[in-house]
């Protein structure tokens, strides 16, 4: 007998006993502002929120963010926030690879942890995602959840061949336990909960 052999036998041995798993049918997390809990876990992990009515409002405030004035290529998949590059209009994604500010949608916000659901539905490109300076996801008001439990509940992961939980931007602590923004994508992100997204509100 090998000596490889040997050790798995001995490990099929001591195997744990079997249990049964836990049930989900239990009360789970929730707050009493969701709002105010999303806000202030995005803010603790590096991320901002943004509150507001409609679509016009979040052009409004990204035209205040000096890194939305100072982008050279911005990219939206969000109808009626402005744009300066067509990605849908290149095939290789390596040419989004300088796009300094995106605004995307994502589909739910989850309090519990602010990680929002994002899919390639409407991005072509989903390197968007992760690739560009600066990201702004625009969620609906009404996909604002309490926990990760309600959210996939909400969420069918088979439904498109890309999906992901963002929350915050890029980071990192492995350096010296040293807090870093923006090491492996994203520098800033920020996620606007809009009520009507009407592209046309007012």
């Amino acid at each position: 007998m090998s000596s490889r052999q040997s050790i798995l036998n001995k490990l099929r041995q001591n195997l744990p006993p079997a249990m049964e798993l836990p049930s989900l049918d239990e009360d789970w997390l929730q707050y009493p502002d969701p709002l105010a809990q999303f806000s202030e876990v995005l803010t603790g992990v590096g991320g901002q929120c943004v509150s507001v009515s409609t679509l016009t409002d979040v052009q409004r405030y990204l035209e205040g963010l000096d890194a939305y004035q100072a982008a050279v290529q911005r990219v939206s998949a969000v109808p009626g926030i402005e744009a300066t590059f067509d990605f849908n209009a290149v095939d290789d994604p390596h040419a989004v690879e300088h796009v300094d500010y995106a605004v995307l949608p994502g589909e739910l916000a989850v309090a519990e942890n602010a990680a929002v659901w994002v899919d390639d539905a409407n991005v072509r490109h989903r390197v968007l995602f992760f690739i560009t300076q600066h990201l702004a996801l625009v969620v609906p008001r009404s996909g604002l959840l309490h926990n990760m439990h309600e959210a996939y509940n909400h969420v069918t992961v088979t439904r498109r061949p890309f999906g992901a939980f963002i929350s915050g931007p890029s980071k990192t602590a492995d350096i010296e336990q040293s807090l870093v923004i923006g090491a492996h994508g994203a520098r800033s992100l920020t996620v606007f909960l809009v009520d009507d997204l009407a592209p046309n509100s007012k």
